[in-house]
């Protein structure tokens, strides 16, 4: 790490900025990680799509099909691809957030101290999933601080409703002051993450997932980081960038601009859209990627693998979405 712990918010203040992508992982017809296409893959959205961080080993990338040992290899993995691309031709650092979510908290502790020692910049955990009327928010609060006691490195909260409940600005400003707590993938409607950021905006990073709102949050809430739903590699090209394009120019006040090559996008997210079957989000954007030139390749179980069929549709779609290839 960079930074010690009691100057974790302020590093994380200028470095924890600008749009992160979540990884999809690369597997091969055998299953296993296709670390060859991992590299390749990391080497793309870090040198030709300037990417400002990557979001490792989360939901996308299918962790919970993933062993502990399988999860810390990709962590290290990709710190090492990081740093290797940022090594080459003189681009900007590459950040990379970790993924430590998980229903055991030995387990979560144990890859936040695995990817502190691989060189992580920060590491991010879900809110835990608790049964039976368990999630009051002195158990949720209780789980952050004794993560942010037992930890170092920059702690990012996630919540998503997914988890059976969603975390209150309240709770979440009351989390935000623990030392080590540097941001929020605050997955929560509008009027939440709005309220949460007039509450610990000085604090923390708030961020939601939603691309589309991306550019309106920047302008009317001052958000300076965007952790994804749809990773900007699948919306992005080497010669066609304009989600970076809009995004600089929101950042350089230039809003009017800025909402034009926003709005441009449009047939490219409605193809994405269109073209996603039920149920099969990363199965989609790994055809996606494929179709751009990156490596895809098949889900785990539990997940299920395209159709023929949904193949065809999505090859159809991208192919009319207006994305330039060269």
């Amino acid at each position: 790490m960079d930074y010690k712990k009691s100057e974790a918010k302020e590093y994380a203040r200028e470095h924890f900025t600008g749009v992160w992508a979540a990884n999809l992982t690369p597997f091969d017809e055998a299953l296993r990680i296709d670390e060859k296409a991992l590299r390749q893959n990391m080497d793309h959205w870090i040198r030709d799509l300037n990417l400002g961080g990557l979001f490792i080993a989360g939901k996308q990338a299918e962790f919970f099909a993933m062993s502990i040992e399988e999860r810390k290899r990709l962590i290290t993995l990709s710190v090492e691809a990081a740093q290797a691309a940022g090594n080459r031709g003189g681009i900007g650092r590459c950040g990379i957030i970790t993924s430590c979510s998980d229903t055991n908290l030995d387990v979560v502790l144990d890859l936040a101290r695995h990817s502190a020692n691989a060189g992580a910049d920060y590491v991010i955990v879900h809110s835990p999933v608790l049964h039976f009327g368990a999630d009051t928010e002195e158990t949720i609060y209780e789980y952050y601080r004794y993560l942010s006691e037992q930890l170092d490195i920059g702690i990012a909260m996630w919540n998503h409703p997914d988890c059976g409940y969603t975390m209150s600005p309240e709770l979440c400003n009351r989390i935000a002051d623990l030392p080590n707590i540097v941001a929020i993938k605050y997955s929560a409607d509008r009027a939440r993450y709005k309220r949460l950021t007039e509450l610990a905006g000085h604090k923390i990073q708030v961020s939601n997932p939603s691309e589309e709102d991306w550019l309106e949050n920047i302008i009317e809430l001052n958000w300076k980081l965007y952790l994804c739903s749809t990773p900007p590699f699948l919306l992005q090209t080497k010669v066609d960038q304009r989600m970076n394009e809009y995004t600089r120019l929101a950042f350089a006040g230039q809003h009017a601009e800025a909402r034009k090559v926003r709005d441009s996008l449009e047939p490219v997210r409605a193809a994405f859209r269109a073209s996603k079957p039920a149920g099969k989000p990363q199965a989609h954007g790994k055809a996606w990627q494929e179709l751009l030139g990156q490596h895809g390749g098949p889900v785990r179980r539990p997940l299920l693998n395209m159709t023929e069929a949904e193949l065809a549709a999505t090859r159809e779609a991208f192919a009319g979405c207006g994305l330039r290839l060269a």
